[in-house]
């Protein structure tokens, strides 16, 4: 038993270096990943808000076929299609496993947290902007200073769901390639033939990413609720 578990240290052997590395690997993905998706769902929120109707059928489009396709799918498809496609017109292009996992993943993020966005953006009422319009803002500055902020604490629960939806979904970016968690923990099993060594030790790993993860969400919602708390639960 001893010498299973040496499977897992850092000695000739051992495979704790490579895990270590890969998971460094899906928090880079995942860290990566969300500022772009989170920023593509914002606005294909706004579009879903827009006077133009174009733009609202766009955003539905968007959201339809990404929340729609497997991950996989898209994955696949930014990796092998769009390669193909670029080489055909730029002789030599190609897409690194990095980029394509982050682009991927990024799309199905934005189009899932588009609804998130929009939901918050419901919530803000009406009169905020109008108080924001009569201070002589303009509607930029009234989105950044008055509605952003408030925009940000609705919406957190929700965007909190999706990047612990976001960090096991970065597993899948082990099919190009890419040396993360499940590639490396699967790389091993063929080796050694210790599937509940190193799957388990996978298991422990995303178990203690999205520990963390809950935690900050946790601090950051008390953070972002301290004003709305200190007006006794409404916003002024």
């Amino acid at each position: 038993m001893l010498d299973k578990f040496a499977l897992l240290g850092f000695g000739p052997g051992g495979w704790g270096l490579a895990l270590l590395q890969g998971a460094g690997t899906t928090i880079s993905v995942a860290l990566a990943t969300l500022p772009f998706g989170l920023a593509l769902g914002l606005v294909i929120a706004l579009w879903k808000r827009s006077d133009s109707a174009i733009l609202r059928w766009l955003a539905t489009v968007y959201t339809t076929v990404f929340r729609g396709v497997p991950e996989l799918l898209t994955l696949y498809i930014i990796y092998f299609g769009i390669q193909v496609l670029m080489q055909k017109l730029w002789t030599g292009f190609s897409i690194p496993p990095f980029g394509a996992g982050m682009v991927a993943l990024g799309l199905v993020l934005g189009a899932f947290s588009s609804e998130v966005w929009v939901g918050a953006l419901n919530a803000i009422q009406k009169g905020q902007r109008e108080a924001a319009s009569a201070l002589g803002l303009s509607k930029p500055q009234a989105f950044r200073l008055v509605v952003f902020p408030q925009l940000i604490r609705v919406a957190l629960p929700g965007l909190g769901n999706n990047w612990m939806v976001l960090l096991k979904e970065t597993s899948l970016v082990s099919v190009i390639t890419l040396q993360d968690i499940m590639f490396i923990t699967t790389r091993a099993n063929v080796v050694t033939k210790e599937p509940f060594l190193f799957f388990g030790a996978a298991i422990l790993l995303y178990f203690f990413f999205s520990l963390i993860s809950a935690w900050g969400i946790g601090k950051l919602e008390q953070r972002t609720n301290r004003g709305y708390a200190a007006f006794g639960g409404t916003t002024r």
